[in-house]
């Protein structure tokens, strides 16, 4: 379970600390706010476990700066500057806390030069199970881009190419268990049929027949990769998802289901850290928790004095301030208002 993490002075950050819940995180804030790049370094620490890459190749591939100069992730400044982003988890089995952190300075020209410290041979020792969903989907073009990425240096952050990887692997040995028949069911119907696969390409198969990737729509391509993690094991206790923006190409209508399958997957013991700028997920999101479930809303913003990213956190919904998404909605609603009656709103 991913614990905490701490940057300073890296991509956009001056100086920021932020706890999770063992549950759900969901990041909001307005673009620029670094919602994103807390996911992806929280992901490239997580999939270093399986991958057995180090931490600054992981991340320098995860965020891709120019030239893949690892020195360009130090946020801007005149002159020379360091960086730095440490993360931290627990392993469950020993319950012990342990960290990892990676330097870097500005004149960093690769990753391995970057200065790795901290619990390494733990860290690397103790798998952590992770998908990361990104806002593009990939799902419709994986034969071809699986096959150009591994031969080819092509400038896409390896998020696109692990979460194909993710995808295409096998159905875990022995019996499934009753909370995920139930969740690849709640899926099935959504999305009218489940996936299956043919010569590296997906395809959605129901009563009407087999239907490729690339006539799906692209929201029922989101929610098809959601059932592949959970069908093969991807997301099982113990995991970690990463989905960036989940509303992007997703009709609303759908928003219900993919909360249900959150919310769900939390219960059965997912981590899960989401960024959104979607009123309807934040809804969903208040609506169907109940006392029991664990989640932590984070809102980042810059503050007006500083010009510095800060953070606050809260497991309510009602006490998330600032709310850039609420505040925009409010403001929606007033200007309707002002329309309709013809007055200005209070």
């Amino acid at each position: 379970m991913l614990l905490r993490i701490i940057f300073e002075r890296f991509t956009a950050f001056d100086h920021l600390e932020a706890e999770f819940s063992p549950g759900i995180n969901i990041f909001i804030g307005k673009n620029g706010t670094g919602k994103t790049h807390i996911l992806k370094a929280l992901y490239a620490a997580s999939d270093i476990t399986r991958s057995q890459k180090s931490l600054g190749e992981k991340i320098t591939r995860v965020f891709l700066p120019s030239g893949e100069q690892t020195g360009r992730l130090v946020k801007r400044s005149a002159g020379s500057s360091r960086g730095y982003v440490g993360i931290y988890r627990r392993i469950e089995d020993r319950k012990e806390e342990i960290a990892i952190q990676l330097s870097l300075s500005n004149h960093t020209q690769s990753y391995e030069s970057a200065r790795t410290t901290g619990d390494m041979k733990q860290w690397m020792e103790t798998p952590l199970d992770s998908a990361y969903i990104p806002v593009k989907d990939m799902m419709a073009n994986a034969p071809g881009f699986r096959s150009l990425y591994n031969m080819r240096h092509i400038h896409f952050e390896e998020v696109y190419a692990d979460i194909i990887d993710r995808a295409y692997l096998g159905t875990l040995k022995g019996p499934m268990d009753k909370n995920r028949k139930n969740l690849l069911a709640i899926l099935q119907n959504a999305m009218d049929g489940k996936v299956i696969t043919k010569k590296e390409e997906f395809f959605l198969k129901n009563k009407q027949g087999e239907l490729e990737f690339t006539l799906l729509a692209e929201g029922f391509r989101k929610l098809a990769l959601l059932w592949m993690l959970i069908q093969n094991g991807t997301l099982s206790t113990g995991s970690v998802l990463f989905w960036d923006e989940p509303e992007t190409n997703l009709n609303p209508a759908l928003m219900k289901t993919v909360i249900n399958i959150l919310v769900e997957l939390q219960r059965n013991g997912v981590q899960i850290f989401l960024s959104t700028h979607d009123y309807v997920i934040l809804k969903e999101l208040d609506l169907q928790i109940q006392e029991e479930d664990r989640i932590l809303y984070h809102s980042l913003y810059r503050n007006v004095a500083t010009d510095k990213i800060e953070i606050k956190s809260t497991s309510r919904y009602q006490d998330v301030e600032p709310n850039a998404i609420d505040e925009t909605f409010g403001d929606l609603v007033r200007r309707e208002i002002e329309r309709t009656l013809g007055v200005v709103a209070d």
